[in-house]
């Protein structure tokens, strides 16, 4: 692993590891998307994510973390990210899902996070724009992630699809380097600004993931200290995939895909 002051470019021997815990993670995110039904509350989402975790051989990298409390993050409607599994909070039919997960597997990390309507069904036109809008800035922003590009190359594909769709850009929360721990450098805005970012090389592994609402881009916290949600009560929508710079382009390494 080298470890530059903006960046982290892992070994062969670390990519190994890092692609089995991204496996992982995205096998539990598959797993829970099917899973999730009306009437089940955040709390038994939380312990069916536990449950998925620990049968891929892991634990999970978010319990903890800085003091947060749950397994994975699953949010609702308006909340944007960060969500806290709780028994007295319900899903209803037609909500907008948004599920976090992080596997810890060895001494590697996997993250990935999705978005779905509960219950199955036909989304309004909006719900529908968002989702899609969301969807397609991932995929804008990981074509973007090529050998010798620039973190805000990532950054303006990801703005431009958004406001091609309308949405808005939640500027607090951003992606990041992902592999040995959690949080590495860099991070990755979904927005553009003066600093283009540090040039991607191969062996970087980087963490995208637009946060999109179907208002203005303001959020703000709940008194939990975590439950981030949108400052206007819109609707917000969160997809997120780690890829790994190669010499040839960008890999997802969080499939199978959305």
């Amino acid at each position: 692993m080298t470890i530059g002051r903006k960046y982290v470019r892992h070994s062969d021997e670390d990519i190994c590891g890092i692609r089995k815990a991204a496996k992982a993670a995205a096998s539990v995110r598959h797993s829970l998307s099917g899973l999730v039904m009306p009437g089940m509350t955040t709390g038994d989402i939380d312990r069916i994510a536990a449950g998925l975790i620990s049968a891929e051989g892991g634990t999970s990298a978010f319990c903890g973390y800085r003091g947060f409390p749950g397994n994975l993050c699953v949010s609702i409607n308006d909340e944007v990210v960060h969500g806290i599994g709780s028994s007295s909070r319900s899903i209803q039919r037609g909500d907008l899902v948004s599920i976090d997960v992080g596997v810890k597997l060895g001494s590697c990390i996997g993250d990935t996070a999705t978005s779905f309507i509960a219950g199955g069904g036909e989304p309004e036109d909006d719900v529908k724009r968002l989702m899609a809008g969301t969807l397609m800035a991932l995929e804008a922003g990981i074509k973007a992630a090529v050998p010798s590009a620039r973190v805000g190359d990532i950054s303006a594909a990801v703005e431009e699809t958004a406001k091609r769709y309308g949405l808005g850009i939640v500027r607090e929360y951003v992606g990041h380097g992902c592999g040995k721990r959690l949080h590495e450098p860099p991070e990755i805005p979904n927005f553009t600004s003066r600093d283009k970012g540090v040039t991607l090389r191969p062996g970087m592994v980087l963490a995208i993931e637009p946060m999109l609402n179907l208002g203005r881009g303001n959020v703000i916290v709940d008194r939990d200290g975590w439950t981030v949600r949108t400052k206007d009560a819109s609707l917000s929508a969160h997809f997120e995939h780690m890829v790994l710079i190669t010499d040839s382009g960008p890999e997802i390494l969080t499939w199978p895909k959305m």
